[in-house]
């Protein structure tokens, strides 16, 4: 699990092509550190498990679904990715529950600057609309952020100048892809509001010997 605040924002070192997955190559000093065989890293908001670590740089495998259903099959070396550790138990959860499970991703409509902040407009697939909601949590390339508009088509998130130096969304321009991931819980609420109910548990007595 992670909570969505990017720690680190690294660089795309390599892309070796494994027929159907790719071993990405990623440098971040600060979230190798304490790498090891196994540990998740999110990368862009996609989690993936780290198969080896050294001098700054990890990889990891990515496999074919992961790379048509997010951002990440679009990278190129050189390209900076947001980066985030998963979260300790016991940990501060400064963003929201952020599963690394991209459920679709949206494209970037435009940005409007202004003196302190930026508003970015990104597109919203039909199918995840219903779970996106005005002031609640949505992760957009694994940043934790809030919505602050939201439509049937897109919905917007104001940026700080925090967010815009530290992930790569201060690099986003109109047209490039993002990964989004909603918030889980309402995906649950949607799941136990439309499933049928459990049938009652029967049960059955011997019949005398």
């Amino acid at each position: 699990m992670f909570t969505g605040i990017v720690e680190e924002l690294g660089a795309v070192v390599g892309l070796d092509d494994l027929g159907d997955s790719v071993r990405l190559r990623v440098r971040g000093p600060l979230v190798v550190e304490d790498a090891s065989h196994g540990d998740s890293i999110a990368v862009n908001g996609v989690c993936l498990t780290v198969v080896d670590s050294r001098d700054g740089t990890f990889s990891a495998d990515v496999m074919r679904e992961t790379l048509d259903r997010s951002s990440l099959g679009a990278l190129r070396p050189g390209d900076p990715v947001n980066l985030e550790r998963s979260l300790r138990v016991g940990g501060r959860l400064g963003g929201h529950v952020v599963q690394g499970h991209v459920d679709g991703t949206g494209t970037v409509l435009g940005r409007r600057p202004s003196e302190h902040w930026t508003v970015v407009r990104v597109s919203l697939p039909a199918g995840l609309a219903r779970y996106v909601v005005l002031k609640g949590s949505i992760a957009v390339d694994g940043v934790s952020l809030t919505v602050s508009a939201v439509d049937d088509g897109a919905f917007e998130v104001s940026l700080i100048p925090t967010t815009l130096a530290l992930t790569t969304l201060g690099r986003k321009d109109t047209g490039d892809p993002v990964n989004l991931e909603v918030d889980v819980v309402a995906k649950y609420v949607e799941r136990l509001m439309t499933a049928p109910p459990l049938a009652p548990e029967i049960r059955t007595e011997e019949p005398p010997a």
